[in-house]
């Protein structure tokens, strides 16, 4: 038995639970999620003298509800309505329902969380920190140290022009490979989500950046290794390995702090950043899609939100009858 709790489960729902870990991958944790959401709708059905086969989408609703009653926030229903139409569906596809009482279900109507931006002037200070980590480079230190130091501010400094310049994800900056940069065309070769492939532009900041990191001596090849398996991976690590994403987020938390900004800011700020920027620069929404990467624009129109927002802020700071 792959999963298991101290309450017997109904087998249907124990099936469901092993097939979410050896066939869908599932962590324990997750699973262990799902199960409890899903044993609490077991209870709403037994209380009716219902059996999960007995399922409809009226019995369904009723549920939600109960659940709306109850105060439950709607973040939590509409996770755990998730949960039951995956095992719904589930029960569907292996012959034990005749059709899906979860297909039509609308789930809780949820508040657009709009993304956390930096202005611009907020950036620029976090590029400055990393700019001038350089000479914060301790001249007492051994020749070998001050060159790794330098290549690391150098590394550093180019990581967050990029991030920034490019709009990307953090996995995106970390797989960066030399071949990905063409830096006389003025661009990037990004491979996203999916390993779908994209060309995003980069700014003259970014290039020099990049530039100074890859050919600099201290640079880049200051920190390779040749026995490295990253030998073609652009960032690398004080020990010539591919940067993490854990080791990446604290090299930006780092440069965060250094320019005393307050507030939770994560890798993906830039990347909302970028996009906010671009679209109250007046860019069209169709490319900066493209530039995201985003295979729906939907996605992209919550930075638009976040535009009317600035707009709403500047109507009021400048309009003579605002």
């Amino acid at each position: 038995m792959i999963y298991a709790e101290e309450k017997q489960k109904d087998p249907l729902l124990e099936e469901f639970l092993n097939y979410l870990v050896a066939e869908r991958g599932l962590s324990a944790n997750s699973v262990e999620a799902y199960g409890r959401d899903l044993d609490q709708f077991v209870s709403y059905l037994s209380e009716r003298g219902k059996e999960i086969l007995d399922v409809t989408s009226r019995l369904l609703r009723g549920y939600l509800a109960r659940l709306a009653e109850a105060g439950l926030a709607p973040r939590s229903g509409a996770r755990k309505l998730s949960a039951i139409r995956m095992f719904l569906r589930y029960l569907n596809d292996t012959g034990r329902l005749s059709g899906d009482p979860g297909e039509n279900i609308s789930g809780p109507k949820l508040p657009r969380k709009l993304p956390e931006v930096l202005s611009v002037e907020e950036v620029e200070r976090v590029l400055e920190a990393a700019h001038s980590s350089m000479d914060k480079v301790k001249s007492q230190r051994s020749d070998t140290e001050i060159r790794r130091a330098i290549a690391l501010a150098l590394r550093d400094h180019a990581m967050l022009e990029v991030l920034y310049g490019a709009g990307l994800r953090i996995s995106e900056l970390i797989n960066l490979k030399m071949g990905d940069l063409y830096l006389e065309e003025e661009f990037l070769r990004i491979i996203g989500k999916g390993d779908k492939e994209r060309v995003v532009p980069l700014g003259e900041p970014a290039i020099n950046a990049v530039r100074r990191y890859r050919d600099g001596v201290p640079g880049r090849s200051t920190l390779l290794r040749t026995s490295s398996q990253a030998k073609n991976v652009l960032f690398l690590n004080v020990r010539g390995g591919q940067l993490s994403r854990m080791g990446a987020w604290r090299i930006i938390h780092s440069y965060v702090q250094a320019a005393g900004i307050k507030g939770h800011v994560t890798p993906h700020t830039f990347r909302h950043s970028f996009a906010t920027h671009l679209l109250e620069g007046g860019a069209d929404l169709r490319a900066v899609q493209e530039m995201l990467g985003h295979a729906d624009i939907s996605t992209t129109e919550i930075y638009t939100h976040v535009d009317r927002s600035y707009l709403r802020e500047v109507y009021k700071t400048f309009h003579p009858r605002a």
